[in-house]
């Protein structure tokens, strides 16, 4: 690969992430809606949003560690998906790898941490302990997730993890060799995206949206932004551990959409989870399915 070719590539695959992004963002709107009898949002909403709160003028600015914070929390992702395989575009996957993947799904929730941590408002405090909290919680079943999965194929890097899954049809995805982990990385997926039930970190009438609370403009427009490119990651993720990634666009793309679709459906169904009850769930059947599931691939 030509080093024109290499930097095309990095400069299109978060364009690509932000694109599907938004369309993700809709999908989880309309699914909330429509559980809720509600018409749901227009097509175009997520861009509305995202051109009224760049377009507002943004009063407080904390600091540089509060703006530094919003940076990394959204270039954690972008830097992600460089990582991550699509088809006709592979990135830096080959010199990356699943190990790296895990450390840079870290940052953006530590450069939220640090940019709401300098603002010194005591609900945005508690939503980012809940948050780190939860990311304790999450962490713990994906690691295991991970591990069982690169023991499988005997690798980390991801484009061999889809060229082995793709030798022999759905027969050899991930989700039909490892159908434990499979399933503890589904059960993980919501917890790691902080949507319902998981939102606790947010919890608008407990701690006035915790984290966003001193999020305005710029700001919030930031963290939306980084909503987009995350559900996308996690999406794309799984879609490459276990359904085989996508030999075309048109495949991959319903691929992530149905890894979003499925868990989001069942989950809009309970009500919010409290901080111990996340702690709980996480560490108790995600954990223990994929303790299951790293048995059998390690036997």
């Amino acid at each position: 690969m030509s080093v024109l070719h290499l930097i095309l590539e990095l400069i299109l695959m978060p364009l690509v992430a932000f694109v599907v992004g938004l369309a993700l963002v809709l999908m989880m709107r309309k699914i909330a809606a429509r559980l809720q009898r509600r018409v749901g949002p227009p097509f175009l909403q997520p861009v509305y949003d995202i051109i009224k709160l760049y377009g507002k003028d943004t009063q407080i600015s904390h600091g540089m560690i509060h703006e530094m914070g919003i940076i990394m929390a959204v270039g954690g992702y972008i830097a992600a998906e460089t990582l991550l395989p699509v088809p006709g575009m592979s990135g830096l996957a080959d010199k990356g790898g699943l190990v790296t993947l895990a450390y840079v799904l870290m940052i953006p929730s530590l450069g939220l941490a640090l940019g709401v941590g300098q603002c010194a408002n005591p609900n945005g405090s508690i939503g980012i302990s809940r948050a780190l909290t939860a990311m304790l919680a999450y962490d713990v079943p994906f690691i295991l997730v991970i591990f069982g999965v690169a023991w499988m194929y005997g690798t980390t890097n991801l484009a061999d993890m889809i060229a082995i899954q793709q030798q022999g049809g759905p027969q050899t995805w991930g989700i039909m060799q490892m159908p434990l982990l499979a399933l503890a990385g589904l059960l993980t997926l919501p917890a790691m995206m902080g949507k319902h039930p998981y939102e606790i970190y947010v919890a608008p009438a407990e701690i006035a949206t915790g984290p966003m609370v001193e999020m305005s403009g710029k700001f919030m427009g930031g963290l939306f932004v980084m909503q987009c490119f995350q559900l996308y990651t996690v999406g794309v993720l799984y879609t490459t551990l276990f359904l085989g990634g996508g030999e075309n666009w048109l495949t991959f793309l319903l691929k992530v959409f149905a890894v979003l679709a499925i868990p989001m459906s069942i989950a809009y169904l309970f009500p919010r989870y409290r901080t111990e009850d996340v702690l709980r769930l996480m560490w108790k059947w995600p954990v223990l399915i994929g303790l299951l599931g790293l048995a059998v691939v390690m036997k």
